[in-house]
């Protein structure tokens, strides 16, 4: 199965930790504000202060999309996730990516893939999160494949497994974080896992 070290884009230093520990993939969120596209999961509190369990961080200080591009200097293990319903966040994406390698996609918010379709260095993932997600990824999938389809472990069954599937090259689930999550991946037959623990995944 594919390791896919979980928001460790959003660092500098996990990105290089995941890079050399054989990571297959390295996920970032980016989110768009003000113009700018930003790398990180914090929520934002106002236009100078970003907060994420009771931890306060300047704005000033998070991380920008443009520099984690530098600093993964054309690796193509890049996935990006895209968080927030933002109208210009996945065009000013796809305009960052178009001289980039191949990179992966995935979004909660299938509409965004939109910007990317031409784009034959982009690979797009569809994610869900929740029951009612996962019937419209299902139902999605029956009409127009995709590349990818990422969803939830207490979601998935071996069967639903096997469905998704048919219409995708690659069935990824989180969270997997302990040995246990990792045996049940297994038993559900993903071929990618996303976690915080890159130990268990490798």
């Amino acid at each position: 199965m594919l390791a896919i070290a979980h928001r460790a884009g959003n660092d500098l230093v996990a990105l290089r930790t995941a890079f050399e520990r054989g990571a297959d993939l390295v996920e970032a969120d980016v989110h768009a504000y003000r113009g700018r596209l930003e790398v990180r999961h914090r929520k934002t509190l106002g236009p100078w202060w970003l907060w994420d369990r009771g931890e306060l961080v300047r704005r000033r200080d998070v991380l920008q999309l443009h520099e984690l591009l530098a600093a993964a200097d054309g690796d193509p293990r890049l996935m990006l996730d895209l968080k927030g319903i933002h109208p210009r966040l996945a065009r000013r994406l796809a305009a960052a990516l178009a001289a980039a390698p191949d990179t992966t996609i995935c979004t909660q918010h299938w509409w965004m893939l939109r910007a990317f379709r031409d784009a034959p260095n982009v690979r797009l993932v569809l994610s869900a999160g929740s029951r009612r997600g996962l019937r419209r990824l299902r139902s999605r999938l029956r009409r127009e494949p995709a590349y990818g389809a990422c969803v939830h472990r207490r979601l998935l069954t071996p069967e639903t497994v096997t469905e998704l599937r048919r219409a995708t090259d690659v069935v990824f689930t989180w969270p997997v974080d302990t040995a246990a999550d990792l045996a049940d991946a297994r038993r559900l037959g993903v071929d990618g896992v996303i976690g915080k623990n890159l130990i268990v995944l490798l």
